[in-house]
C-alpha cells in the first residue's frame, strides 16, 4: 500500500514536469506573477521569463531582495513587456530606478503578502523547493514569507525543483498536489556572504550586547552591526531566536552553546524564522533540521505575537535619524534604497514584550556626495530634519533604543527636548555643537 501511494505521487510529478520553455509559454499578456523573495527564487524560471515577451506584453513581477540579475527587468530590450515591482530593493533594482520599469511597494513585511492580494489578483506564483520525498512532499524551503498564501490565490502555482535547496519545515512543506506545474534546475543557491565587522561596528556590537540579557530572545538582520552583535554574544546563555531572518551569525552563536531557546516563552527550543539569506553553512544547518521552524511571516513579523516572546530583542539599521527619533531606513530622500521589510514589524513586537527591548543602530557619520563640488563629505547621520522626501520607516513614537558608535541612548518615553540631547550626546563630536544650534534655531524642543 505504502508502494502504490509512493508511485502516484512520482507519476503525478511526471505528469507536472515541464522544460523551462513550455513553462514560460503559460504567461499572458496582463500577468501579475509573484516570485519567491531572496534565496528561495527560483532561478531558472527567472533566467527564462525574458523568452515569455515572444507572446506577452504589458507583465507585471512583484518580488523581494531578487538575488539574480535577469534580463526581464535589466535588459531595454523587455522594458515595454515587464515591469518589476518590489517590496524590498536590491542594487540591481536602484540602479533601474531611472530607466522606469521599477516601482516600490510600501509595506510591512507581516503584511506584504495580504495586502498585495487586496490590491490585485495573482495569475502565477514561481517559488523554488527542495526535491519532493516519498510521501509527496515538498519544502519552499528558504522562505515562508508571503508565499503561501500566494501560492493559495494564484491561478497557476509553478515550482522549480532543485537538488541543492534545503528541506525546512513548518509552513514551508507543501504537498504535489498543490502544485500546477513542476520545472527541474540543479543550481547552486545564491549567496549573501556577511561583512566582516570594522571597528565602528565592534563599537555599536558592544554597547548593544551589554543590553541584551541572558535568556532574551534575539532577531538580527544582516550586515556589518549585526554580525558584530552576534559576535558580541558569545558570553550569553539561553538565547532564543524568533526573527524574520535567520542568518550565518545565529548559526555560530548555535553552534557555541549560545542559542538554545531553552528559555523561550513562545515556540521553546526552536529557532522561528520567516526566511533565511546567507551562505553555504547556514543552508546546510537548516537541511532537515527540526529545530528550525519556518513559518508565515504573517505570524513570524505580527507585532503581537513577537510581543509574546519575553524579553524580546529586536535590532535593526537606519540610513538616518532626525533629532525626535524619526528614522529613515530605506530611502535616501526620495530615492528608494532598499524597504521598511520588518523594521516597524520587530521593533514595535519587542516593545510589546515583558522585559523586551528595541534597537536602532547607525554610524554616527557618513561620506556623502557633494553635487557641486564632486567631493565625498563626511556628513552626520543624526540630523535636524530628514532629508526632503525621505521615508519614515519607524516614527518616532516606535523607537527604543538608538546605538551609535559612540553610545547608547533609550527615547522611551522621553520629551522632544530629552530626545535632542540623548542623541546629540551619540552623534560624532564634530557635530555636536552644529546640531545643538540647528535644533534651537529650528525650535526643536
Amino acid at each position: 500500500m505504502m508502494q502504490e501511494a509512493v508511485t502516484h505521487s512520482q507519476l503525478t510529478y511526471q505528469e507536472k514536469l515541464l522544460s523551462f520553455a513550455d513553462a514560460v509559454k503559460l504567461v499572458k499578456t496582463g500577468d501579475h506573477i509573484v516570485s519567491a523573495m531572496a534565496a528561495a527564487e527560483p532561478t531558472g524560471l527567472l533566467s527564462h521569463l525574458h523568452h515569455a515577451s515572444a507572446q506577452a506584453t504589458n507583465v507585471t513581477v512583484s518580488t523581494c531582495l531578487p538575488m539574480l540579475d535577469y534580463a526581464y527587468f535589466t535588459d531595454q530590450n523587455y522594458l515595454n513587456h515587464f515591469q518589476m515591482e518590489g517590496w524590498f530593493y536590491t542594487p540591481t533594482i536602484r540602479r533601474m530606478q531611472d530607466v522606469g520599469n521599477v516601482s516600490f511597494i510600501p509595506n510591512h513585511l507581516h503584511f506584504a503578502g495580504t495586502k498585495r492580494l487586496h490590491h490585485r489578483h495573482v495569475n502565477v506564483f514561481v517559488g523554488s523547493a527542495s526535491t519532493m520525498d516519498e510521501h509527496g512532499y515538498l519544502s519552499l524551503s528558504l522562505s515562508a514569507t508571503y508565499e503561501r498564501e500566494v501560492m493559495a490565490n494564484a491561478d497557476l502555482v509553478i515550482l522549480e525543483v532543485n537538488p541543492n535547496m534545503p528541506r525546512t519545515f513548518g509552513d514551508t512543506i507543501v504537498h504535489i498536489r498543490e502544485v500546477d506545474y513542476l520545472v527541474e534546475h540543479d543550481a547552486p543557491i545564491p549567496q549573501f556572504p556577511s561583512p566582516e565587522p570594522n571597528e565602528r561596528d565592534q563599537k555599536i556590537g558592544a554597547f548593544i550586547a551589554e543590553e541584551i540579557e541572558d535568556g532574551s530572545t534575539i532577531q538580527l538582520g544582516i550586515g556589518g552591526i549585526p554580525n558584530a552583535v552576534a559576535s558580541e554574544l558569545l558570553g550569553k546563555k539561553d538565547l532564543g531566536v524568533h526573527t524574520e531572518m535567520l542568518t550565518d551569525g545565529m548559526v555560530d552563536l548555535v553552534e557555541a552553546g549560545v542559542i538554545t531557546g531553552g528559555k523561550k516563552t513562545l515556540v521553546p527550543n526552536r529557532l522561528v524564522a520567516t526566511f533565511a539569506l546567507g551562505t553555504d553553512k547556514l543552508y546546510r544547518f537548516l537541511h532537515n533540521n527540526p529545530g528550525v521552524q519556518m513559518m508565515k511571516g504573517t505570524w513570524v513579523n505580527d507585532p503581537y505575537v513577537i510581543g509574546q516572546n519575553e524579553k524580546m530583542v529586536s535590532i535593526n539599521t537606519t540610513l538616518e535619524i532626525d533629532l525626535t527619533g524619526q528614522c529613515s531606513s530605506e530611502s535616501i530622500g526620495h530615492r528608494q534604497y532598499s524597504g521598511t521589510g520588518g523594521q516597524a514589524d520587530t521593533a514595535i513586537g519587542a516593545q510589546l514584550s515583558p522585559g523586551g527591548k528595541s534597537f536602532i543602530a547607525l554610524y554616527s557619520t557618513a561620506m556623502v556626495m557633494n553635487q557641486e563640488t564632486g567631493q565625498r563629505e563626511r556628513k552626520s547621520k543624526i540630523v535636524p530634519a530628514l532629508l526632503e522626501g525621505a521615508a519614515v520607516t519607524l516614527s518616532r513614537n516606535d523607537v527604543d533604543y538608538v546605538v551609535t558608535e559612540y553610545g547608547a541612548v533609550c527615547l522611551r518615553g522621553t520629551s522632544v527636548r530629552e530626545r535632542v540631547e540623548r542623541l546629540i550626546s551619540i552623534a560624532h563630536p564634530d557635530f555636536r555643537e552644529q546640531l545643538r544650534e540647528e535644533a534651537e534655531k529650528r525650535g526643536i524642543r
